[in-house]
């Protein structure tokens, strides 16, 4: 099984189906991929950024948790946490 890295590195040369596809399979591996993809959105930029934020906004409440604890962790991190949580709440709303 491949880890939630390994999968975001095809994003560097992938194409909008590529991206799309990608972004479902992670949300298919739901909430098991949260912590790791909490994590990388800390440290990942650009199209992989994105795709991760809208992965965990897909995976929805699961995320919440994850998202605040990170934030409590990485002041820098705060508003992004606060935005998806923002975010996801709206969607579920």
């Amino acid at each position: 099984m491949q880890s939630v890295e390994e999968i975001l590195g095809k994003l560097e040369t992938a194409d909008n189906t590529t991206k799309n596809r990608i972004e479902n399979i992670l949300v298919d591996k739901g909430k098991a991929v949260v912590p790791e993809l909490v994590h990388q959105l800390q440290v990942v930029r650009g199209v992989k950024r994105g795709v991760v934020a809208m992965t965990l906004i897909r995976i929805g409440e699961a995320s919440v948790e994850y998202l605040k604890k990170a934030a409590n962790n990485n002041k820098d991190f705060e508003w992004v946490a606060k935005y998806l949580i923002s975010e996801i709440k709206g969607v579920a709303a």
